[in-house]
C-alpha cells in the first residue's frame, strides 16, 4: 500500500474516532441543556477543565509511549517492547488524586473552577462520578495509541466510536427514563471508555499483535522519555482546558453565568473542530514516527505536506459550517429560548471560529515535530499556542474590547502561533538536509 493511501486510511479512520469522543460531550450539552438549562450547561462547562487535564494525561503517555515504540521498533531495537506496560502503570498510579478528589472533595473541585454555590449544588455528583472513573479514561488513551501503532487503526476507531455511541445511548436513558439527571450523564460518560478498552483489547489476543506486556519494575525515566514526545498531545488536550478555565473567569467578570452558558455552546463546537485536526496530527502519528525510525525523508515531506493540506482543507470546510448555520447551531442548546445567551453565542461563534483556519496547521505542525523525536520544538510551540499566547492575548484584548476581545483572543493567539510553528518546521527541515549531505559528504570519503 502506498503512503497516500495508508495516509487516507489512518486519518480518516482517527479523524471518525476523535470526532466520535468529542460527540459524545456535545450529547452531554445536549441532554443536560434539555434536563436543567443553562446552569446545567454551565457545571459542564466548568467541569470542561478537569476533563481536558484527564485527557492530557493519558493522551501525552499513550501517544508519546507508543511514539516511542514505533520509532524504536522500526529501528529494531528490542527496548520498543518496555513502553506499553511502562504507560499502563503510570497512568493507573497518576488517576490515584483524581479518585480521592471524587471521594473526598468533588466541591472543592468544583468552586476552584469558579462555580457558586447553586451551580455546586446541581453539579456535585456529575463531578464526583467522573472524577472516580479516571483510570479509564487515561488507560483508554494508552491501549488505543498502541492497537493504532501496531497496525490495527480500524479497530481503534471501531473501539472510540461504540464508547461515543454508547455514551450517547445512555445519556438519554440515564438521565430521562431512569430520572438520574446530571448524575446519568456522569455514568453514561464514564462507562464509555470501559468499553472502548475492552473492544481495542480484543487485538492483544490476536495474530497481528506484536505488543507485548512485560512485568518488570516501572520506569519514571521511560515515562519521562515518553512524555517528552507526548507534550504536544497534552498541550493540545489542555489548551482547550486552559482556554475554558480562563475564558470562564473573564466572562464570568462581563457577563455572569448566561455568558459562561454561551461559551459552553461554543466550546462544545470547538471540541469537534479540534478533534478533526487532532484526528489527522494523530493518524499521521505511526506513518510519521515509522518512517522517521528508517529515515525515509521522502515520505516524511510528503506527509507532511499532505497533513497541512488536509488540515487547511478542514479549517475551511469548517468555518464555511459555522458561518452558514450559526442561528441553528446555538439554538440547538438554547432550550431556554433566552435571547441573550443566543445573542452572546451568535456573535462568538463567528469570531471564535476564525482562530481554526490557524490552529489546523499548528496542531499538525506541532504533531509532526513530536513523531519525528523533536521534542524542544514540539514543546515550544504546543506551549506557545496552549498556554501563553492564549492567556496574554485572551487577557490583553478583553481589557481592550470587552466581551469581543475574549471572542477575537483565540485567533490572535493562534495566528500568532502559526508563525512560530512555520518556523520551527522550516528550521528542522534545513537540519534534516544539512545532517543528509553531511552523511553523503562521509560515504564518498
Amino acid at each position: 500500500m502506498g503512503i497516500e493511501k495508508q495516509f487516507t486510511k489512518y486519518v480518516s479512520q482517527n479523524i471518525l474516532g476523535t470526532i466520535g469522543v468529542s460527540c459524545y460531550i456535545i450529547a452531554d450539552t445536549f441532554f443536560i441543556s434539555k434536563a436543567a438549562g443553562a446552569d446545567g450547561i454551565t457545571v459542564l462547562n466548568l467541569a470542561l477543565p478537569i476533563y481536558n487535564l484527564i485527557f492530557a494525561i493519558g493522551s501525552m503517555t499513550g501517544i508519546g509511549a507508543a511514539t516511542r515504540f514505533a520509532i524504536l521498533r522500526a529501528q529494531g531495537n528490542e527496548k520498543a517492547q518496555g513502553y506499553f506496560s511502562n504507560a499502563v502503570f503510570w497512568v493507573c498510579l497518576i488517576s490515584v488524586p483524581f479518585i480521592l478528589a471524587g471521594i473526598l472533595a468533588p466541591e472543592r473541585v468544583m468552586a476552584l473552577m469558579g462555580a457558586d454555590a447553586r451551580i455546586i449544588s446541581l453539579g456535585r455528583d456529575y463531578n464526583r462520578i467522573f472524577l472516580l472513573f479516571t483510570p479509564f479514561f487515561m488507560l483508554n488513551f494508552v491501549i488505543s495509541a498502541f492497537v493504532r501503532n501496531d497496525g490495527a487503526p480500524s479497530l481503534a476507531m471501531v473501539a472510540t466510536i461504540a464508547g461515543s455511541l454508547f455514551n450517547i445511548i445512555f445519556d438519554y436513558v440515564f438521565m430521562f427514563p431512569m430520572g438520574l439527571g446530571l448524575a446519568g450523564a456522569a455514568f453514561a460518560t464514564a462507562a464509555s471508555p470501559v468499553l472502548s478498552i475492552l473492544i481495542c483489547g480484543t487485538h492483544f489476543f490476536s495474530e497481528k499483535n506484536t505488543v507485548q506486556f512485560l512485568w518488570r519494575k516501572p520506569s519514571a525515566r521511560m515515562w519521562l522519555h515518553s512524555c517528552q514526545l507526548g507534550i504536544p498531545a497534552f498541550i493540545g488536550e489542555m489548551s482547550s482546558g486552559v482556554t475554558t478555565t480562563v475564558f470562564n473567569f473573564l466572562i464570568l467578570g462581563l457577563a455572569g453565568n448566561t455568558g459562561v452558558a454561551a461559551y459552553g455552546v461554543i466550546a462544545n463546537y470547538a471540541l469537534v473542530a479540534t478533534a478533526v485536526f487532532n484526528g489527522v496530527s494523530q493518524g499521521m502519528q505511526p506513518l510519521l514516527s515509522r518512517s522517521y525510525g528508517k529515515g525515509n525523508k521522502k515520505e516524511l515531506k510528503k506527509l507532511l505536506g499532505m497533513g497541512i493540506t488536509s488540515g487547511l482543507v478542514f479549517a475551511g470546510i469548517i468555518y464555511a459550517v459555522v458561518y452558514a448555520f450559526t442561528d441553528p447551531l446555538v439554538s440547538l442548546f438554547n432550550s431556554g429560548d433566552s435571547v441573550l445567551l443566543a445573542r452572546y453565542a451568535f456573535e462568538g461563534m463567528r469570531l471564535y471560529f476564525i482562530g481554526f483556519i490557524f490552529a489546523g496547521f499548528n496542531i499538525i505542525g506541532a504533531g509532526y515535530l513530536s513523531a519525528t523525536a523533536h521534542p524542544k520544538s514540539a514543546f515550544i510551540t504546543s506551549f506557545i499556542r496552549g498556554v501563553a499566547a492564549i492567556i496574554a492575548c485572551s487577557v490583553i484584548l478583553s481589557r481592550l474590547m470587552g466581551f469581543t476581545g475574549v471572542w477575537i483572543s483565540f485567533a490572535a493567539a493562534e495566528g500568532i502561533t502559526a508563525v512560530i510553528t512555520a518556523f520551527m518546521l522550516i528550521k528542522q527541515r534545513k537540519k534534516h538536509n544539512i545532517r543528509g549531505r553531511s552523511m553523503s559528504v562521509l560515504r564518498n570519503i
